[in-house]
């Protein structure tokens, strides 16, 4: 069988830039253990699925090694594939996940997310990550990931955690996120993976769902601009709605092609087809519309 896929590259309007995410637009849902193979394969930060619905999308999220609860990055990269390559005729994508409804708006070269906040709270940190960074944060909190505040930006462009400390304990699916007030943006960060195989993420989404509310509360500013400042960086520009956030991108397509592997049954999950996908698109690309196009041979 074949699957299509796209790899994209999430905030960012360069190639070679921001976070790559590979996107597999399925009919039906594959088998659990099928999708965390692609992923694996891969090898990029994250892979997402996704499922016509009645009313949008079911989406998922796999790194190479685990399913994820909630990838902000992936998404983004997801709905700049609907909406730029299988001709989606609505402004405003919605996917189901498994943290909730999530939408998606599409604005000229902007996608904005609109996700659930996850403010983070006071927390002491496990020795271990403490020992691991080789600088003192003002402040530690933890909401799905721990949050280490930072007195400048230069604290975190040149921080080298010591990995085989980190790798010695388990945050799945959380990680450690390092931040400080930025110089000529708002706030800047990087974020770390303990014993994952991509140790840092280049462009974290999720992970603004609690730097958004913590440095709204410090700032003062409902509106803010974050750069994450991994070695391929990545610009965000994030609102505090209080129960949600925004968190606004924009994306490039790297490369687009097949998956060729052997034929499996759908899974047993079930996802109703979207009542759109009858008047929706081109047919020869549309993957909602009831012809599929045919894979190359």
């Amino acid at each position: 069988m074949k699957l299509q896929i796209f790899q994209v590259d999430a905030f960012t309007d360069k190639v070679f830039g921001g976070n790559p995410a590979a996107v597999c637009p399925l009919q039906h849902w594959l088998p659990d253990d099928v999708m965390q193979k692609i992923a694996t394969e891969n090898s990029v930060a994250e892979t997402a699925f996704f499922v016509p619905t009645d009313d949008g999308f079911e989406i998922r999220w796999f790194t190479p090694e685990i399913e994820m609860d909630l990838c902000g990055h992936a998404t983004l990269a997801t709905a700049h594939v609907i909406a730029r390559h299988l001709d989606y005729p609505l402004a405003t994508i919605k996917f189901r996940s498994n943290s909730g409804d999530l939408m998606v708006a599409v604005e000229g070269k902007l996608l904005t997310l609109n996700f659930p906040s996850r403010k983070p709270e006071p927390s002491d940190a496990p020795r271990m990550i403490l020992d691991a960074i080789p600088a003192a944060p003002v402040e530690v909190l933890k909401a799905r990931d721990y949050v280490l505040v930072f007195e400048t930006e230069e604290i975190i462009r040149q921080m080298k955690p010591n990995r085989s400390l980190l790798d010695q304990i388990n945050l799945d699916p959380g990680g450690v996120v390092v931040t400080a007030q930025g110089k000529e943006v708002d706030f800047v960060s990087r974020f770390f993976t303990p014993q994952a195989s991509i140790f840092e993420d280049p462009v974290t989404g999720s992970a603004h769902c609690s730097l958004i509310p913590y440095w709204r509360e410090k700032l003062g500013k409902e509106s803010m601009l974050a750069l994450q400042l991994s070695p391929r960086g990545g610009k965000l520009y994030c609102k505090d709605l209080g129960k949600r956030v925004q968190i606004s991108g924009e994306a490039i397509t790297y490369l687009e092609g097949w998956v060729t592997m052997p034929d499996v049954n759908p899974s047993k999950r079930v996802a109703r087809r979207s009542r759109t996908s009858r008047r929706v698109g081109r047919p020869k690309r549309h993957i909602f519309h009831r012809r599929r196009k045919k894979a190359p041979h």
